[in-house]
Order: C-alpha cells, then sequence, then structure tokens
C-alpha cells in the first residue's frame, strides 16, 4: 500500500477524532466533556472536506459544531453549577462499561476480518446540492420533513425543559 497525503491527513484526523472522543467519555468536568465533543465533531467535518463532499462539511461545522454544542453547553450551565464534576464511578460499573467496551471491540473486530471488503465503486465528490435540498424537504416516502420537524420540537423542549428546571432553582 503507497503511503500518499490523503492516508496521512486521514490517519491524523481519525487519530484526533479518536483521542477526543475517549477524553470526552473519560472526562469528570461537564464543560471540557462537552468542548472535547465539539473537537469530534470538528475532526468529522475535517473527514468530508477529505472526501470532497463541502456541502455535508459546511451542515457538519454549521449544525453540529455549531448549533448543538451551543445547544449543550447552555443545557449544561442552566441545569449545573459552575464546576460541576462527576460522581466517583463504582467499581462495578467501571468493570461492567470495559466489559460492554471489550466485547463490542471484539464484534467489530470479528466482523471486520470475517468480512469480504469488495473494491469500492465510490466516487468523490457530491451530490447537486438541489438534489440534497429536495431529498430533505420532500414530503414523500423518503423525505425528512417530518423527522426534521419532530427533532425541532424535541429540541424545543429541551430547551424550555432546561429553563425551567433552572428557574425552580
Amino acid at each position: 500500500m503507497e503511503i500518499t497525503l490523503e492516508l496521512i491527513v486521514f490517519a491524523i484526523l481519525a487519530l484526533f477524532i479518536c483521542v477526543n472522543a475517549v477524553l470526552a467519555a473519560t472526562t469528570k468536568r461537564i464543560l471540557r466533556a462537552a468542548t472535547y465533543l465539539l473537537f469530534v465533531l470538528f475532526g468529522t467535518a475535517g473527514l468530508y472536506f477529505q472526501l470532497n463532499y463541502s456541502f455535508l462539511g459546511a451542515v457538519q461545522l454549521l449544525i453540529y459544531a455549531g448549533g448543538i454544542t451551543v445547544l449543550y453547553v447552555f443545557s449544561i450551565l442552566l441545569t449545573s453549577s459552575e464546576g460541576d464534576k462527576a460522581p466517583e464511578l463504582k467499581n462495578y460499573k467501571f468493570v461492567a462499561g470495559l466489559i460492554g467496551t471489550l466485547v463490542s471491540l471484539g464484534i467489530c473486530l470479528w466482523v471486520m476480518l470475517h468480512h469480504d471488503f469488495l473494491p469500492q465503486h465510490f466516487e468523490h465528490g457530491e451530490l447537486n446540492v438541489r438534489t440534497i435540498g429536495h431529498a430533505l424537504m420532500s414530503a414523500d416516502k423518503y423525505g425528512y420533513v417530518l423527522p426534521f420537524e419532530v427533532i425541532s420540537v424535541l429540541l424545543l423542549a429541551c430547551i424550555v425543559g432546561g429553563i425551567l428546571i433552572a428557574r425552580k432553582r
């Protein structure tokens, strides 16, 4: 296998995403976990840009890295006092999480080693933005208008719930 610049950039982005994901899952500070999650989302956008999916990369940056992370941070700040730490993890919960992680890793490795990956017929590039827009906003069988509206109502309910919890204190 030839080492190319694309492969080096992919390896750096993958390592960046993995390190920040582990830090987000293991840190005891909630705001630090949200910051590490933001870095994971930035790295994912970098992967989209590397695949020449500029539209998906821009959506990843604007919606997830921007909007969702701001929502997380504001909900954390509204519902908890500054400097809250996660409670200490009991030993049996740590062991259960470790066993679950190892089983999941074993399943992933088994699937990867026993699957015949066929040559990809993947073309770099992206669909026409008009096609993506029609697919997202259509009410047809494979349209995404209803899930988009349901998620909008869910996020609004989360914001209102966070404000109500913060006002009770």
